[in-house]
C-alpha cells in the first residue's frame, strides 16, 4: 500500500489493539501534569480559556490551508497518525516532505503551538511521538522536526535523538498506565497551574490542603 507521496506503508505487528490507542496529545498533557491528563482523558473534563481558544484557532488555520507542492517540497496538513507499537493515535498539524538527492521524500513533522518555547520537553515529546507514528506507518527514519510557536513566530528545530525517543516511549507507557488505572492523581500546586484551563475545576490549592481520609483515620485510631 502506498501513501500519496510515494512511500510504501508497512503493516506491522500490533502490540496494542485499535480500541487501546490513546491520543498523542495525552502525552503532552501527562508531561505538563498527570492530574490534568487524568481529568481530560479519564474524567472527560475540559474547559476552554483564552490560551486554549487561541491554540485551537491556530491549529484550525493550519489544517485549513490545504496541501501544497513546490518543487522539492510537499506539504500535507491534518495528517492522521497511529502507532500500534506505542498505542497512539492522533493528527499532525503539518508534515513536510523534502525530496532528497536520491529521489526519496523525507518526512518532517511540524507542530503548531500558540505560546513560546518551554523549559520542559512537553512539546518535544508530543512532536517525537508524531515522528515515531510516521516512522511506523511509512517505514522510514525521521531524524528531526520542528515546533512553530505563535508568540515568537519562529520555528524551533527538534532532533529526535536517543534520549528524546527513550523519554517519549517512557511517557507513552506511563500515560497508558495512568489512563488504564482509571484513577485521577491528587493535586500538586505549582506555578504552571495558573495557565491551566482546568484550574477552576481542579482547585489545586484547596484540594492539596485537604488531609487524606486514610491519614485522618490512622491518626484518630492511634490517639489514646
Amino acid at each position: 500500500m502506498r501513501s500519496s507521496v510515494g512511500f510504501r506503508i508497512r503493516e506491522c505487528d500490533a502490540m496494542f489493539d485499535e480500541d487501546d490507542l490513546i491520543m498523542i496529545s495525552a502525552l503532552q498533557h501527562y508531561c505538563f501534569c498527570p492530574r490534568q491528563c487524568a481529568l481530560i482523558h479519564i474524567e472527560q473534563a475540559w474547559s476552554e480559556n483564552r490560551l486554549t481558544a487561541e491554540g485551537r484557532l491556530m491549529h484550525e488555520r493550519a489544517h485549513e490551508e490545504g496541501e501544497e507542492s513546490r518543487g522539492d517540497l510537499r506539504i500535507a496538513r491534518a495528517v492522521m497518525l497511529r502507532s500500534f507499537r506505542l498505542g497512539l493515535i492522533g493528527m499532525a498539524d503539518v508534515v513536510e516532505f523534502h525530496r532528497m538527492e536520491d529521489g526519496r521524500w523525507q518526512p518532517f513533522p511540524v507542530e503548531y503551538k500558540r505560546g513560546k518555547p518551554k523549559m520542559d520537553d512537553c512539546d518535544k515529546v508530543q512532536l517525537c511521538a508524531q515522528a515515531i507514528c510516521l516512522e511506523e506507518m511509512l517505514s522510514v527514519e525521521i531524524p528531526g522536526g520542528a515546533l512553530f510557536y505563535g508568540k515568537t513566530r519562529r520555528r524551533l528545530d527538534v532532533a529526535f535523538d536517543a534520549d528524546l525517543r527513550r523519554k517519549t516511549e517512557a511517557i507513552a507507557r506511563q500515560t497508558h498506565e495512568l489512563i488504564a488505572s482509571g484513577r485521577t492523581p491528587p493535586p500538586a500546586y505549582g506555578k504552571y497551574c495558573e495557565s491551566c484551563s482546568l484550574i477552576e475545576g481542579c482547585l489545586p490549592k484547596k484540594m492539596q490542603k485537604k488531609r487524606p481520609v486514610k491519614a485522618y483515620l490512622s491518626r484518630m485510631l492511634s490517639d489514646p
